[in-house]
């Protein structure tokens, strides 16, 4: 099954220093790597976006582009956007805040049956109200 990961995941693997990591990141980005090794990692383009956003030095930020180039943009519809919607709506009827990038992780998961790789605890509140599964990593 593939895993949609989500942008601190990635963070966590590519952008800090193995040195620098706390044990539970450096089980995550074990996680990573082993689902990567799998071919079961899916990433979408604003996720790439939000990982290249910020890179002050040309440098590191052509390095972190070329590594990400290994992985194709998830190919999108209009049923993800609206499926993203809906789930919006349904979450902030729950009184659940949301972001859309988020809310497209959610619905493009769920369409394809994925699963999500995040440690964002906004999932676990967006995952009471919609049918989402995230990749338990404990």
């Amino acid at each position: 099954m593939m895993v949609l990961v989500d942008t601190p995941v990635w963070s966590i693997a590519f952008r800090r220093r193995r040195g620098d990591l706390h044990e539970r990141q450096r089980g995550l980005r074990e996680v990573l790597e082993n689902l990567i090794a799998e071919g079961r990692v899916a990433l979408l383009g604003s996720i790439r976006q939000e990982l290249l956003s910020g890179i002050r030095e040309e440098r590191q930020f052509q390095r972190l582009r070329n590594l990400l180039r290994a992985f194709p943009d998830v190919d999108l519809s209009i049923e993800d956007y609206e499926e993203a919607a809906r789930f919006g709506n349904l979450c902030r009827t729950a009184g659940v805040a949301t972001s859309p990038v988020d809310l497209l992780i959610c619905a493009v998961a769920h369409r394809r049956d994925w699963q999500i790789l995040t440690v964002d605890q906004d999932f676990v509140r967006y995952g009471k109200h919609l049918p989402i599964r995230l990749l338990d990593v404990v």
